[in-house]
């Protein structure tokens, strides 16, 4: 049902935003052997509790960095695709990870952005535990599903909140994920 909710949510979204003919056209300045679109760092808040995973184990603050790479980028509605490589670090020593996928980030002209894609993480949390305080992952490497929405203040700076979540999608038992949520800056070049 979950799922459901969030497919339609994000249908709602795309079709409320207003296409930007360039969204798919690279910047004037950016050079064409460019790797790197962007930069992002911020600090979410670990495993928060009544968002998609429904649990709230593990305390703390992730410390999250991620690049985007500007090759390949594949256009689609709009937006284009790119792959991504992060890693989100726990500042009480709970489940960190290291995760890649790929992104779909659109821009409208007014310059609020969404981006959302699909990826997997690998992660140093338990697979499995009955301490009351930590995550029973069931796998060592889980689905992350992120979803980011924000605003850009200028050609190469963003501020955006960002929504994490990872799970097992029920492959393993356990599978209690978990979701993090905070703010996020971005530098594109």
């Amino acid at each position: 049902m979950k799922s459901i909710v969030v497919s339609a949510a994000f249908i709602v979204l795309c079709s409320l935003v207003t296409p930007s003919a360039s969204a798919t056209e690279p910047p004037p300045d950016q050079h064409e052997s460019s790797w790197l679109y962007a930069v992002r760092a911020g600090v979410l808040k670990h495993d928060v509790n009544r968002l998609f995973s429904g649990t709230n184990k593990e305390p703390g603050f992730d410390f999250n960095g991620e690049i985007i790479f500007d090759r390949p980028a594949f256009p689609l509605l709009s937006g284009n695709i790119r792959p991504d490589l992060g890693a989100s670090v726990n500042d009480q020593g709970y489940t960190s990870k290291l995760y890649t996928g790929l992104l779909w980030e659109f821009e409208a002209k007014s310059g609020m952005f969404l981006n959302t894609g699909s990826g997997v993480a690998v992660h140093n949390g338990r697979q499995e535990t009955k301490e009351p305080n930590e995550i029973s992952h069931g796998s060592r490497f889980l689905l992350r599903i992120p979803l980011e929405v924000g605003h850009s203040l200028n050609e190469h700076y963003q501020l955006s909140i960002m929504f994490d979540h990872v799970s097992n999608c029920r492959l393993g038992h356990p599978n209690e994920g978990f979701d993090d949520l905070g703010l996020r800056f971005t530098y594109r070049f």
